[in-house]
């Protein structure tokens, strides 16, 4: 068989902060520390960092294939700890600190991590679940010597000793297909589910999403990771920042809308990444604050749908384009990001408004379809709604640990996710199965009313639940958290539905309560809301 005559290089994490360090060394990494701070550092020092830390951890008997869990947030030290672990052959493990510590329990031993990282924030996890990490050997702080570390964690190693040294590591030579990466599914329902990514997936993933049809990175580019490292890898966007030489801006703890406008205004950010409900304390705080975020051009929704009144904000009052992307950990998670068609250009500004409403296409890598109850392949009309499917170079194949497979019989994956495709690809996001409303045997999207109902604004967050109904079993009903000193009636949101949908998907009810439940990763946990508003229907002595 006749074989091109090509090099052949293995597809490996490390050369990516090879070339980040060699190509665009002096670019800039600005950092918050967890004490507020900002540290200063750039692509080689990154590099430097990452090198001696492998070094270090080969010293401690860590070897190839090893989980190494990490508790932090998006900083520079995180960032050399992902390119030491994975360019070094181990495991880089993000463990999400949100999640209940009987779950973190239950992830690190199920992956079986040896050593953790952890910021100094997250010590008081540490202190109450180490004695129940069976595996752990190592627990490294990430910082400098501390003596209250010292004392509250015996036997603790720090991460600045680890990279003091410099011995001259290379990286090694792996197979692309080892393993560099171990994320874990938020777990609304059951345990939690480890999703291993390998070399070669990680890097078609990160060559695909800095596409100008995806991401769009580059050089040019001062990038706002909000989400955070340890959800579905940061969506790949430290791996991408290297890649293109982007200049990074990582927010560390501070999350709020007063810190991530600071961090935009003073670092010129140019793009920034996170999940609708940090998109809404940034549109609070600039508008308290005046501030036009003039060097924001572009902002990336995903993680759950956004409203289409936070997009037309970010659009028009901040001349701010709005990517919305959708994905999930078990594809690495980029699956489409909805950018524009040439034939779109010459759409007026409602259509394109409209354009850019759904979750978008697929990048090269990644095929979706939606199929009906019995599996049957659906038409892409943009009007039939089945159950999305996927499959990919960069989607899971069956999950850590586990022998059976996740796929279909031919070869799918099946997201949950109830969606529509249209004849160019454009995919949008009706409901999740487990969330549509069924009324009378037909389907209402809970995001559609959702967006609606976040309108107000009076009204700071919504969830549309099914609520029992003697008649048509289930009816949609609307969760509504108040705006901070507003005080809107359940009159006045029902109105807002009325000639917007038809006239029996508007919801029956609205509920004020104080808080809606999120999950580890922002997202609204609807099972809750359903056991505590479920009957409210019922209780108000709705008739059948």
């Amino acid at each position: 068989m006749m074989l091109g005559s090509m090099m052949h290089q293995p597809l490996l994490i490390s050369s990516l902060i090879r070339h980040a360090a060699k190509y665009h060394g002096d670019t800039a990494i600005i950092s918050r520390e967890t004490s507020g701070e900002l540290n200063t550092t750039d692509w080689a020092g990154i590099e430097d960092g990452a090198r001696r830390l492998a070094a270090s951890l080969g010293k401690l008997g860590l070897k190839q294939g090893d989980r190494i869990g990490t508790i932090a947030w998006n900083n520079h030290r995180h960032l050399k700890i992902w390119f030491a672990v994975s360019g070094g052959g181990m495991v880089c493990h993000t463990l999400n600190p949100r999640l209940h510590p009987e779950q973190l329990i239950f992830i690190v031993n199920d992956a079986a991590d040896r050593a953790i990282f952890f910021d100094k924030t997250f010590m008081p996890l540490i202190t109450g679940t180490r004695q129940h990490l069976k595996t752990v050997e190592h627990f490294i702080y990430m910082g400098a010597p501390d003596d209250e570390v010292a004392a509250a964690v015996p036997g603790v190693l720090f991460f600045d000793d680890l990279v003091a040294d410099d011995t001259g590591y290379d990286w090694p030579e792996l197979d692309e297909t080892a393993p560099c990466s171990l994320c874990y599914t938020s777990g609304t329902t059951g345990n939690p589910k480890g999703v291993l990514y390998n070399n070669r997936s990680t890097m078609i993933h990160t060559m695909a999403i800095s596409l100008p049809d995806a991401l769009s990175l580059s050089a040019t580019e001062t990038v706002l990771p909000v989400v955070p490292m340890f959800h579905a890898n940061a969506w790949g966007i430290p791996y991408a920042a290297a890649m293109t030489g982007a200049r990074l801006v990582m927010p560390g703890p501070g999350l709020d809308g007063d810190s991530l406008l600071g961090l935009i205004d003073s670092q010129q950010v140019t793009l920034a990444l996170g999940v609708p409900t940090i998109w809404q304390m940034l549109l609070t705080a600039a508008a308290k604050s005046g501030s036009k975020m003039a060097s924001l051009k572009r902002n990336v929704i995903g993680g759950s749908a956004a409203a289409p009144s936070m997009i037309a904000t970010f659009r028009d009052k901040y001349n701010c384009e709005t990517i919305h992307a959708w994905g999930m950990t078990e594809t690495s998670p980029l699956g489409t990001a909805n950018q524009i068609k040439a034939k779109h250009l010459a759409l007026d500004p409602a259509a394109m408004a409209k354009q850019r409403l759904g979750q978008g296409r697929p990048p090269f890598g990644i095929e979706l379809r939606i199929v009906d109850d019995e599996g049957k392949v659906l038409a892409n009309d943009g009007k039939a709604e089945g159950a999305l499917q996927v499959r990919g170079h960069w989607v899971v194949d069956s999950y850590f640990g586990k022998s059976a497979n996740t796929l279909t019989d031919d070869g799918w994956f099946d997201t949950g996710d109830v969606s529509t495709i249209d004849a160019d690809g454009y995919m949008v996001i009706r409901d999740r199965t487990k969330d549509i409303i069924k009324s009378g045997g037909e389907w209402i999207s809970s995001v559609d009313l959702e967006g609606i109902a976040v309108e107000h604004p009076g009204i700071a967050m919504a969830a549309a639940i099914g609520a029992r109904h003697p008649k048509w079993d289930e009816r949609p009903v609307i969760v509504a958290v108040r705006a901070e000193g507003a005080n809107p009636s359940e009159a006045e949101i029902i109105d807002l539905f009325k000639g917007r949908v038809a006239s029996w998907q508007v919801p029956d009810a609205v509920v004020f309560t104080d808080a809606i439940p999120l999950n580890g990763t922002g997202k609204m946990l609807k099972n809750q809301l359903r056991d505590k508003f479920g009957e409210v229907l019922i209780e108000r002595g709705a008739s059948a």
